[in-house]
């Protein structure tokens, strides 16, 4: 059996022993909008759980737009021009409108980077800014004792939109909806104490009611104040399925459902190795973002079996305090061990490797430079070929093996797994 493989911003192929072969985990809808834009339209002028924007706007407010930064694969070309022209028919000026890309604690972008996120119309159109994680105020304290910390424009706006494409998260249930503020236009203190909570187990993949990371950054949403959202589902393809907009939290959950309905793939039973990838670029530009396809697909994976992970890692470890944990000396065990006691921003990636390492073993293809690839405290290789090889020879020529082409994205349903 051949499978291709999205890698970076080309593909891989694998030939997999049909003996060993037990199946690929794709969507279950790959269908796409006829008229994409024509679907952002529809879903502005029909919003759930709100009136149209247009109508919500006064030419006097100023205006935010939260957009995605470039490690996430919200299309924001299309989604901004159509949130301008409501705008403009509600007669807000475009010197009232700022665009702020989320990056929470991602590295700041180039203004060329910023341009081709949103498309030359908008760039030159409207300021267009990366958020600055020193310049935030608070505008709270949470239920759980986190002092809410924003964006200073952001908590100044009169008015505040949010945008994004909504997929799985592996500790945040799912993107999307109110993630786009917190923790993306939040200060580091603020990020940092409400990923404390993914240890916690309610934190999943896939879960809201109950998962106290969601619940607090939804707090922080509506502390801060956010207006009207649009959001995107994607199929493999990042092509658009279906645009949900209007209420934070009413039209979020509409297209949660889509993602469930699409991404939840049940498996009969788990395998000895799972072959899994983010899904490609730019899901997979540094190990930190990749890490999040090895907590999905583990879900598929037996104990003791082989997460083999190819990514491409354009941009390395992503990391300054998660490339120190493998350097440091702690041992897996130690570093697993961290997180019942400490959190650190970066390093928790590490734990979360560590965990893993201590019942399964990790082997990553990866274009990754040597000097990163050579701290790793798992196995790296050159081509996917050579990886398979070796995993093959440690479970045997027999071994069950699964693909998961688009990891981030797909959830075993592992209530059907034996």
């Amino acid at each position: 059996m051949i499978v291709e493989l999205p890698y970076g911003k080309t593909t891989l192929r694998v030939e997999i022993p049909d003996r060993c072969y037990a199946g690929t985990l794709e969507p279950k809808d790959d269908t796409e909008a006829p008229d994409p834009e024509g679907e952002v339209r529809r879903a502005l002028a029909r919003p759930i759980g709100s009136p149209p924007l247009r109508e919500l706007v006064s030419p006097r407010q100023r205006v935010v737009i939260l957009a995605s930064d470039i490690s996430r694969p919200a299309p924001s070309t299309l989604m901004l021009p159509p949130i301008l022209d409501e705008l403009s028919e509600a007669g807000v000026p475009d010197a009232h409108i700022t665009v702020i890309f989320g990056l929470g604690i991602h590295r700041r972008q180039t203004s060329e980077e910023r341009r081709g996120l949103v498309g030359s119309g908008v760039f030159d159109r409207v300021e267009c800014i990366d958020h600055d994680i020193e310049a935030c105020v608070e505008v709270g304290v949470t239920s759980r004792g986190n002092h809410a910390e924003v964006n200073r424009r952001v908590a100044e706006a009169d008015f505040v939109i949010a945008t994004g494409n909504l997929e799985y998260h592996y500790f945040a249930g799912y993107s999307g909806g109110a993630k786009a503020l917190a923790p993306g236009v939040c200060g580091r203190a603020t990020i940092e104490a409400n990923h404390r909570l993914f240890v916690e187990q309610g934190a999943r993949c896939g879960r809201i009611e109950g998962n106290p990371l969601r619940e607090e950054l939804e707090e922080i949403a509506a502390m801060t104040g956010v207006d009207f959202m649009l959001n995107l589902v994607l199929n493999r393809r990042k092509r658009v399925i279906r645009a949900v907009a209007g209420d934070v939290t009413l039209a979020h959950r509409a297209g949660v459902e889509s993602i469930d309905r699409i991404y939840r793939v049940a498996i009969d039973r788990r395998a000895d190795i799972v072959i899994v990838t983010p899904g490609g670029f730019p899901k997979d530009m540094t190990l930190y973002q990749a890490h999040k396809a090895m907590q999905n697909a583990l879900q598929a994976l037996k104990p003791g079996g082989i997460l083999l992970t190819a990514a491409h890692c354009r941009e390395g470890i992503g990391d300054e305090k998660l490339a120190g944990a493998f350097t440091d000396g702690t041992s897996l065990v130690d570093l697993a061990g961290e997180l019942g006691r400490v959190f650190i921003q970066g390093r928790h990636i590490a734990s979360q490797m560590a965990r893993i390492l201590l019942d399964h073993e990790i082997y990553l293809v990866t274009d990754m430079a040597s000097d990163p690839r050579s701290r790793l405290f798992f196995p790296t290789f050159d081509s996917i070929e050579a990886a398979l090889a070796a995993a093959l020879e440690k479970k045997g020529r027999d071994a069950g093996v699964l693909v998961l082409p688009y990891g981030i994205s797909t959830l075993p349903a592992v209530e059907s797994a034996q």
